[in-house]
């Protein structure tokens, strides 16, 4: 499939998803969208209070970030899209496909669940943490989901790399980068 490529990064909360697709965005010169980016934006301009209010802003951040999406992909251009997407998202990437058609190619983050549980804790009083999340509010309602260690990829189709990043040292990044630069080059 012709047109640019988009690099979905997707994992469960505290998987390191932010981190990576930064990287790659840095080294490959594309820009980055992603989620919680636009979240503490919002946050910033319309206040932070409680879990229902961070999660009326979630459904606004989505909505923004398909939009800026679809920007970069009117134009043409590759971009890197970071999130912990659910699976309804699959149909929200199908439609924009379907008026600019790109090549998608997921890297599903994946980690050990008490790993992932304990890093979602601390994360949540990390000072460079913005408060609106109300991470440790939320411990509780997302235990399940972390102790899975593991979001179900997008059924998108395309390529689809899973990386355990349980240990940031043994992510083969140099592999991933490699890879993809490859997939830019017949995009």
């Amino acid at each position: 499939m012709k047109g640019p490529l988009v690099v979905i990064v997707s994992g469960p909360p505290a998987s390191g998803k932010t981190t990576l697709a930064r990287q790659l965005a840095r080294e490959l010169d594309l820009p980055v969208l992603h989620k919680d980016g636009i979240k503490e934006t919002l946050f910033d301009s319309l206040g932070w209070s409680d879990r229902e209010w961070s999660r009326k802003l979630g459904v606004t951040t989505y909505r923004l970030l398909y939009y800026f999406l679809e920007a970069q992909l009117a134009a043409g251009r590759p971009v890197v899209v970071e999130s912990n997407f659910p699976p309804e998202a699959a149909e929200s990437f199908r439609q924009l496909q379907a008026r600019y058609p790109f090549r998608p190619f997921q890297v599903q983050c994946r980690t050990e669940g008490s790993v992932l549980f304990a890093r979602f804790a601390a994360r949540g009083s990390a000072p460079d943490r913005h408060p609106g999340h109300v991470d440790l509010g939320a411990l509780e309602e997302f235990k399940p989901l972390l102790l899975k260690g593991r979001l179900e990829p997008l059924e998108i189709g395309d390529e689809l790399l899973e990386m355990d990043t349980t240990d940031f040292s043994k992510i083969d990044t140099a592999g991933l980068l490699s890879r993809l630069r490859q997939v830019l080059e017949v995009s």
